[in-house]
C-alpha cells in the first residue's frame, strides 16, 4: 500500500495530515493511543459530548499534557468539522442520526469521512457515498472495524481472478441470545453487573453484538460495499471452524450457504454451547473458487486447503485490532484518494425486529435495547415490506402490538417526518429502490 511511505513524503513537506475525531469512546480512544508513534499525524481536534472525557480518554492512552493542550478539544462537533486545518473527519460516535448528520456536513466542508459510524452507513451509506463522490471527497469505512477488513479480503480475491463464494467474522451466536435484554446480557457474557460496571462496560452496546444485531449491522455493511448479498432468511451463523471453513461454505450446503456470493456469520460455539475447534469468533473471511482446473491443481501444489472438490478455498484473518488499524483508513483517503470500502449499492439492510410480544404504547429503545433485535434482509425484502431500520428505532412508540419475532414496520410505528434522519434515509430508500 506505501502508505507509510507516503506519509513521510507529506511529512517531510511540512504538511502532516490533520484529523479531527468525533467522538472519544473506545474505538476513538484506540486509535487516539497510535498517534503519538505515527509520525506524520496528527489529531488537530477531538469533539465530544464531554470534554472533560475526552482529555481523560487521552490521558488513559498515554497523551501528554503537552499534546492534550496543543489539541482542541470540544463539545460542538459541526464548528470542529469546519475548521480549516481538519483534513479526515473521523465519525465514531455510535449514533446513526448523528452520524449521517455529521458526515453530510464534512462532506459539504470537503472534508473527507471515516465512517466508524457503521449504524449511520447501513442506515444511508449508500446515499452518503454517493454525495461524496459528487463533491470529490472519501467516504470510507473504518480499517480495523470488521467490514473494512472483509471489504479487503473480496477485494483481494477478485484482484486475483477468483469467484468469491462468500465473506464475513466469527462470532459467539447462539439462538436464545436474540432474546437477550441490557438486564439479561451480562449472564451470557459470564460477567456480574458488577464487574462490568466496574469494566466501563456499557450493557445495551454490548447487548447489540449479543443479540445478533451488530453481526447484521456490519453484514450489510458489507453487502453493500462488495456487491455480495445476504440469504432470504438472513444470517444463519453456521457452527464453523478455521479448519473446515472450506467445505462448510460451499453452495448449496444447507443450514450453511444458501447461494454462492452471500454475506455470512460463523458461530464459535455449537448449538449446545460447547466450543468450536479452531474457532474465528473474533476473525474475518473470504471463501473463494478456483476458476480452472490449472489453479485448482496449484491449490494442491502449494498445500491449500480446500473443500472436497478441491475447488473452494478460504483466506482468513483470526483477529481485527479495531480502532488500533484505524490509520489505514485515514492516509489511504489523505494520501491516496481511496475508501477502505464505501457503499456501491443497497443490498443488505437490518430491520427491527421483535423480541418478544410488544404492545401499542410502548416506546422501542433501539439497538441493544429490550424490545428489539436487527436482522439482516435483503434490501428489497425490507423495502416490499417497508421495515423499520434499526438505526431509527430508538424513541419512537408503537401504535400497534407486535408479536414476537415479526419485523416492525413504518406503520407500527409513529415517527417525526420532520426528523433530518427520517427524511434522509426516506430519500436513500427512493434513490436506490
Amino acid at each position: 500500500m506505501n502508505l507509510h511511505s507516503l506519509l513521510q513524503k507529506r511529512l517531510a513537506a511540512g504538511r502532516p495530515v490533520r484529523v479531527g475525531l468525533i467522538g472519544a469512546g473506545k474505538f476513538g480512544s484506540m486509535f487516539l493511543s497510535q498517534v503519538p508513534t505515527t509520525k506524520g499525524l496528527e489529531v488537530a481536534a477531538i469533539a465530544d459530548l464531554s470534554p472533560d472525557r475526552a482529555r481523560a480518554a487521552c490521558r488513559a492512552v498515554g497523551w501528554d499534557e503537552a499534546r492534550i493542550a496543543a489539541t482542541r478539544i470540544t463539545d460542538d462537533a459541526i464548528a470542529m468539522i469546519a475548521n480549516s486545518d481538519v483534513e479526515v473527519v473521523v465519525e465514531a460516535t455510535g449514533h446513526a442520526p448523528a452520524g449521517i448528520a455529521h458526515a453530510r456536513r464534512a462532506i459539504q466542508q470537503g472534508k473527507h469521512i471515516v465512517m466508524v459510524n457503521v449504524e449511520a452507513d447501513v442506515l444511508a451509506g449508500p446515499l452518503l457515498a454517493r454525495e461524496a463522490e459528487k463533491a470529490g471527497v472519501v467516504y470510507s469505512l473504518a480499517y480495523g472495524d470488521q467490514p473494512a477488513l472483509i471489504f479487503e479480503l473480496v477485494d483481494w480475491a477478485r484482484a486475483c481472478g477468483f469467484n468469491v463464494i462468500a465473506a464475513g467474522k466469527g462470532t459467539k451466536y447462539l439462538p436464545e441470545y436474540h432474546a437477550s435484554t441490557p438486564d439479561t446480557v451480562w449472564g451470557f457474557y459470564g460477567l456480574t453487573p458488577e464487574q462490568a460496571r466496574i469494566g466501563g462496560m456499557n450493557p445495551q452496546m454490548f447487548n447489540s453484538f449479543l443479540d445478533g444485531t451488530k453481526s447484521g449491522i456490519e453484514m450489510a455493511a458489507v453487502a453493500n460495499a462488495t456487491g455480495l448479498t445476504p440469504a432470504p432468511d438472513g444470517l444463519a451463523f453456521p457452527p464453523c471452524g478455521t479448519h473446515e471453513l472450506a467445505d462448510v461454505l460451499r453452495p448449496g450446503n444447507t443450514g450453511a450457504l444458501h447461494h454462492a456470493g452471500q454475506v455470512e456469520v460463523i458461530s464459535s460455539v455449537h448449538r449446545d454451547g460447547s466450543q468450536v475447534r479452531n474457532d474465528l469468533r473474533w476473525g474475518v473471511f473470504v471463501a473463494f473458487e478456483a476458476p480452472n482446473d490449472y489453479a485448482a491443481r496449484c491449490f494442491q501444489e502449494y498445500g491449500v486447503v480446500t473443500d472436497p472438490s478441491g475447488r473452494i478455498s478460504v483466506l482468513y484473518r483470526p483477529f481485527h485490532l479495531i480502532g488500533l488499524e484505524l490509520n489505514v483508513s485515514i492516509l489511504s483517503a489523505a494520501l491516496r484518494g481511496e475508501a477502505t470500502g464505501a457503499a456501491t449499492g443497497f443490498r443488505g439492510d437490518v430491520v427491527s425486529t421483535a423480541k418478544r410480544d410488544l404492545k401499542a404504547g410502548e416506546i422501542l429503545d433501539g439497538e441493544g435495547g429490550a424490545c428489539v433485535w436487527g436482522k439482516l434482509m435483503p434490501a428489497a425484502a425490507s423495502l416490499r415490506m417497508g421495515g423499520l431500520p434499526i438505526g431509527l428505532a430508538n424513541k419512537v412508540p408503537l401504535i400497534r402490538d407486535i408479536p414476537l419475532g415479526a419485523q416492525v414496520t413504518w406503520d407500527d410505528v409513529r415517527v417525526d417526518d420532520a426528523d433530518p434522519a427520517y427524511r434522509y434515509r426516506r430519500e436513500m430508500e427512493a434513490a436506490f429502490a
